[in-house]
């Protein structure tokens, strides 16, 4: 694969991972108690219903696949916030060979005992996930392991985006997708599938407050790295972007906006009651920003947001 994505890449990955991963289904929030756009229509798109919990197993698994048999036989190593490490871990169960997971201390204690119960060894290293890449790229240069990255790789980026084409065909109709961002692999394929079907379609991207690497990124016009990360939404805190990743994004993302913690909780709970969707933080982004007003929408749109992640971290 080359060093970008296009869709004819995420064509591929669709037909690569096709039975490994699952087709998720999407679901029309209607009757709700409290309509969260009551003049629009609002579908979830529920990859939070993916073996491991996240989107993540579509990249993870589309770069096994791509990957040459010796380069797999020397293990899979990662750094991850959770659920990149959880796809890894799945990944290479596929591929019948063992896996490394480098987390920070901000990754949730759940995630590392699922990770252990997928049988990858589980490292704690750093506070926030650039830290945790660092060691984990070492140990990966001194075992001769292979490192995954989360959201970097091509092959990743168009695991991913399979996502897209399946919104587009399952709601032919949509005007606005909304996507979570961390690195932004997700909504980099997500957009580029969309964009390529689709250019009328507005792709909003939604970050935290206490973690906006792209929004920050867009408004310097080059990839900036963040002083801190104070967001508990470890799914979406890496302190900088790739240039794959921010390409991508300024190319085919129209908007990005950023929404609290307590709104993605508030979205989070609202799910839950709503829905019975046991949603993480990052999971229930979408939601929150047209909850918050962060995004706004036209009376009678048809409105994507895309549940990312399972979890239970917003219903604490």
């Amino acid at each position: 694969m080359s060093n970008t994505v296009t869709l004819a890449d995420i064509n591929a990955a669709r037909g690569r991972i096709a039975g490994k991963v699952r087709l998720s289904p999407v679901l029309e929030v209607g009757p709700a108690r409290t309509p969260v756009i009551p003049d629009s229509r609002l579908v979830l798109k529920l990859d939070c219903l993916q073996p491991t919990g996240s989107f993540k197993v579509r990249g993870a698994t589309n770069a096994l696949l791509s990957l040459p048999e010796e380069q797999v036989g020397r293990g899979l190593i990662t750094a991850s916030g959770g659920n990149h490490g959880l796809a890894v871990a799945y990944a290479a169960r596929m591929g019948g060979t063992r896996a490394v997971v480098y987390l920070p201390t901000s990754a949730p204690a759940a995630k590392a005992e699922k990770l252990k119960a997928w049988g990858a060894e589980v490292v704690i290293e750093g506070s926030v996930f650039d830290e945790a890449a660092v060691a984990a790229t070492a140990r990966a240069e001194a075992e001769g392991m292979t490192f995954l990255h989360p959201f970097a790789p091509p092959a990743v980026i168009a695991g991913q985006g399979t996502v897209g084409l399946e919104i587009v065909e399952q709601i032919p109709e949509v005007d606005t997708v909304l996507v979570a961002i961390g690195g932004g692999g997700l909504i980099a394929g997500v957009a580029t599938a969309i964009k390529a079907l689709r250019p009328n379609v507005r792709v909003v991207g939604i970050e935290p407050e206490g973690a906006p690497t792209h929004h920050a990124s867009r408004a310097a016009g080059r990839m900036v790295t963040l002083d801190a990360i104070t967001t508990a939404a470890g799914t979406l805190a890496p302190r900088r972007t790739e240039a794959l990743n921010f390409e991508l994004v300024s190319a085919n993302v129209d908007d990005l906006v950023l929404v609290s913690d307590e709104a993605m909780r508030e979205a989070a709970r609202w799910l839950w009651f709503e829905c019975g969707l046991a949603a993480e933080l990052s999971g229930a982004a979408g939601v929150a920003a047209l909850m918050s007003g962060a995004v706004t929408v036209r009376p009678g749109a048809t409105v994507c947001a895309l549940v990312c992640g399972a979890g239970t971290d917003g219903l604490a």
